[in-house]
């Protein structure tokens, strides 16, 4: 099985990503720093970073240059996440190691689609989605 982690230090952002891999059929982990996910990265070997642009203090360049140290062979494919379409981010970020980029929000479909380019998930196979369970609230 494929793995991913996923870099973000939104709690939220990260369940939806851990919602969309694990239907994708990758084992996904989850870090909410950039120097957490470094030596996760140093430990586990994922196949694959999701990396959100926006980290505080530890950022995604300084991720960037701490995986570049690892041996070619044990770094990750990096998908940079970013809320904007900025290409100076991405001529930074690919500079710096990032081989692929998504925007959020993103869906299972863009996910699936990106794996899938990159190789991590089999287009083909992948299970239909589950149907979204949705909750009413109500507002008293």
């Amino acid at each position: 099985m494929k793995t991913c982690l996923i870099v973000e230090d939104s709690s939220l952002i990260r369940e939806i990503a851990l919602r969309i891999l694990t239907d994708l059929k990758i084992e996904a982990k989850e870090a909410e720093s950039a120097a957490l996910a470094l030596e996760q990265c140093r430990a586990s070997k994922p196949d694959a970073v999701l990396l959100d642009w926006d980290l505080p203090s530890f950022g995604a360049l300084d991720f960037l240059r701490g995986i570049s140290e690892l041996p070619l062979e044990e770094r990750p494919t990096i998908i940079l996440c970013a809320t904007e379409n900025d290409p100076q981010q991405f001529t930074l970020a690919k500079a710096a190691g990032a081989a692929h980029y998504v925007l959020k929000p993103f869906d299972r479909e863009t996910l699936s689609a990106k794996f899938s380019e990159i190789g991590l998930i089999d287009a083909g196979a992948l299970p239909e989605p589950r149907p979204v369970q949705s909750a009413r609230i109500d507002r008293q």
